[in-house]
């Protein structure tokens, strides 16, 4: 019994820890107007929140785009989606190597503050992280969510 209710507390807390929706009224100004100086023509936003940052889930160019704020405005990073193809060799190469029973269903570029970029490779229950010449960062297990019918 003891080890059920651990399992729930556990669940339950990495549900919040993946990330919460949150109403535009909930994102603070200073997240909101920098967002809509970034990206002025852009309507239809998504908020959420990952820890202490905001995010938002957006398309630009019918491009699946996510923008990450802190919470005084500044921006942390962009995600943009890619085509898997779109991926540097090496990191194809890499997940072919190591992964040799996964495929990867999304790839994205994501460009930082500073300017830094990295590429993900999403594949069932795990984000792969490469710098921008394809060099393996990190492996990152996603949190499973069950769907209630």
């Amino acid at each position: 019994m003891k080890k059920i209710l651990v399992l729930i507390i556990i669940v339950l807390i990495a549900n919040f820890a993946v990330g919460q929706k949150l109403d535009v009224k909930d994102v603070p100004a200073a997240v909101t107007s920098s967002f809509n100086k970034l990206y002025p023509a852009v309507k239809d936003v998504k908020w959420g929140k990952e820890d202490a940052d905001f995010e938002a889930e957006f398309d630009l160019n019918k491009i699946e785009t996510s923008a990450t704020f802190d919470s005084k405005g500044n921006l942390k990073e962009v995600e943009s989606e890619i085509e898997v193809s779109a991926l540097p060799q090496k990191v194809r190469d890499y997940v072919l190597k190591n992964y040799p029973d996964h495929k990867i269903k999304e790839a994205s570029k994501i460009i930082d503050a500073k300017g830094i970029v990295t590429y993900e490779a999403e594949m069932k229950g795990m984000e792969v992280i490469f710098d921008s010449s394809g060099t393996f960062l990190k492996e990152i297990k996603q949190v499973v969510k069950e769907k209630k019918d």
